[in-house]
């Protein structure tokens, strides 16, 4: 059986430095790489709506008004909560009710199918508390160097140390 020459190892600080991870090249993505069966651009609280998730927590624990809708949400005009919920009532993720009554009542409510929504609305929420120091940290490296006039290798160095940042925070229970 043939003897390998064995290379010494050696300690000298060119041979410590660290060398960039060498994977091999991605295949490109086809044209067809998302599933046409998968509904997620008309996923109605996936989409920028602004004020949706937090329509949703209002309405999770039970029925409300429009005028009780309006306090918490600063900011919100009757205008745009009027569309908001109209948008959600025709995804059918929330039912309007009018009363007849003197003088007329209305009331939204989340649906079976808007209350399935709360439990991914959750597991967001949870990661964002995660990751929010990562986030903020990656966000204000960003805009330093846009700042400053860097990018393009800076940036995949401050991404490289927020990767590091988020993964030495200790995790909290949630």
């Amino acid at each position: 059986m043939p003897q390998t020459a064995i290379e010494p190892l050696s300690l000298e600080p060119s041979s410590l430095a660290p060398r960039p991870l060498e994977r091999p090249p991605l295949a490109p993505l086809p044209a067809d790489f998302f599933d046409p069966d998968c509904p997620v651009q008309t996923m109605p609280v996936l989409g920028g709506k602004k004020w949706t998730w937090k329509l949703m927590r209002c309405l999770e624990g039970g029925p409300r008004r429009f005028s009780e809708l309006r306090v918490p949400l600063v900011g919100i005009t009757a205008k745009v909560l009027a569309e908001t919920l109209r948008a959600m009532e025709h995804d059918g993720v929330v039912s309007r009710t009018e009363y007849a009554e003197n003088p007329p009542r209305v009331e939204y409510a989340l649906t079976p199918l808007g209350r399935s929504l709360l439990g991914p609305m959750d597991a967001v929420c949870g990661w964002s508390r995660e990751h929010l120091a990562a986030l903020l940290e990656a966000r204000e490296a960003y805009e330093r160097d846009e700042r400053e006039g860097r990018g393009g290798a800076d940036r995949a160095d401050r991404a490289d140390r927020v990767d590091r940042v988020d993964r030495a925070e200790p995790r909290r229970a949630g």
